[in-house]
This record gives C-alpha cells, sequence and structure tokens, in this order.
C-alpha cells in the first residue's frame, strides 16, 4: 500500500516510522524546513519537503497512484483541502483527516472527509465511558454504512429488566449484539434474560438511541453501585 503523510508533527512522523516498519511505502510531506530535515535524518527518501496543500507538491509525492492520503496536520482548513484534493482530483477513494478543533468535526463530516479523527473527542468518550453519566456511551460511528455502536447499563425498573432478549422491544433497525456482565462479555441468545446492572451493546441506525434509552434506561440515570 502506498500511503501519502502530510503534516510531520509527532503524529505524522509515528505513523510513518509504524507503517514503514509495517513494509508499507510511504509519503511523509512536511513545509518546516527544520521540521523536515529532521526527520530526513531517519527517514531519508520517505520525506519531502513542501506545503501539501499544493497541487505540485502532492503531484511531486505521486498522489496519482497513492491509495491512502493522511492528512494530519496542524491546521484543520489544510486537513480539509488536503483530502478534498485527493477526492476529487485525484480519485484517491481512502483518506484520514485530523481533527485538531472538535468543534470543527461537523465541517469534516458536513464535506464529506471521512473518516475524521479528533484526539479531544475520543477522551472524552473514554472519559463518557469510564464515567458514564447518562447510562448512554457511543463506542463506535460507521457514518459510511450508516450505522452506530452503543453501549448502554440496564436501569432497575427498565421495561427491558428480567426480560428474555425476544421480548424486548428494541426498535426496528437495532440488534443487540452483546451483553457485559460481572466483568465478562458474552453474545446473548433469544432467551437470554437481561438483568438490571448488565451493560448491553447494540448495533443500530442513527437516530435510534432515544428509543433505545426508553427499553434500557428510561430515567436517563445509571444504575446504583
Amino acid at each position: 500500500m502506498y500511503v501519502i503523510i502530510c503534516g510531520g508533527g509527532k503524529v505524522g512522523w509515528n505513523l510513518a516510522r509504524e507503517l514503514i516498519a509495517k513494509d508499507h511505502e510511504v509519503t511523509l510531506i512536511e513545509q518546516q524546513r527544520r521540521k523536515y530535515l529532521m526527520i530526513e535524518e531517519e527517514l531519508e527518501h520517505a520525506v519531502q519537503y513542501g506545503d501539501g496543500t499544493e497541487l505540485w507538491v502532492l503531484e511531486r509525492a505521486g498522489i496519482q497512484r497513492a491509495d491512502l492520503v493522511i492528512a494530519v496536520t496542524g491546521d484543520d482548513e489544510d486537513n480539509i483541502l488536503i483530502c478534498q484534493m485527493a477526492k476529487e482530483k485525484y480519485l484517491c477513494e481512502r483518506t484520514i483527516a485530523r481533527v485538531n478543533n472538535p468543534r470543527n468535526l461537523q465541517h469534516f463530516e458536513l464535506l464529506g472527509i471521512q473518516p475524521a479523527v479528533s484526539a479531544t473527542d475520543l477522551i472524552l468518550r473514554l472519559i463518557e465511558h469510564e464515567v458514564p453519566q447518562y447510562g448512554l456511551v457511543h463506542l463506535l460511528d460507521l457514518p459510511a454504512e450508516r450505522l452506530e455502536i452503543i453501549e448502554i447499563e440496564v436501569t432497575p425498573g427498565a421495561p427491558a429488566a428480567s426480560k428474555r432478549v425476544d421480548e424486548i422491544m428494541v426498535p426496528d433497525g437495532s440488534l443487540i449484539i452483546s451483553v457485559l456482565r460481572g466483568g465478562a462479555g458474552f453474545v446473548p441468545k433469544p432467551d437470554t434474560v437481561i438483568e438490571a446492572g448488565d451493560e448491553v451493546l447494540l448495533v443500530l441506525d442513527p437516530g435510534l438511541e432515544h428509543s433505545i434509552t426508553e427499553q434500557f434506561a428510561p430515567n436517563g440515570a445509571r444504575p446504583p453501585q
């Protein structure tokens, strides 16, 4: 696989290093001369000097044959522009963009720049997972497939508590895929009884969260510890 990485900061440099170690062909583009020279000492021919938003720089790096373009500069506008050019001008089907400011994530989504990775957003999700406030945690979004995976903790007295899986009124477009109980996970069967305190994983169409919450945690609170 041939990968072009735009941005030679810690993220880009480490990505290039790891991909090269896995025998992928990589070109890292860095526009700051001092940083470029530092990276060149290690990566040698795998790094090029230039601005990744310039067409001639991307063409010199061989974007016409790139399998994947990764934009991880410190500027969200640059990352959007690089991915747009890769997709629309050079027909590169796969791009990954770094989102520096999580408030800009919606702009990446509106422009079809996916996946877009926000470190801040990922950390917030980890915090939400470790210290859930409302019982429901978004584990994974798959915008291209229009699916998401969530985890919800069953509160005492919820409609789903003490019911078999095949008796729970989950909405169309959702499916229970796993249950976490007592620190262990398992794939439930239709006759598996869901208990209060269980953590249930579901795959569902976007927009069904409210209907799911009504079944598993209608009061929006976490079960008492």
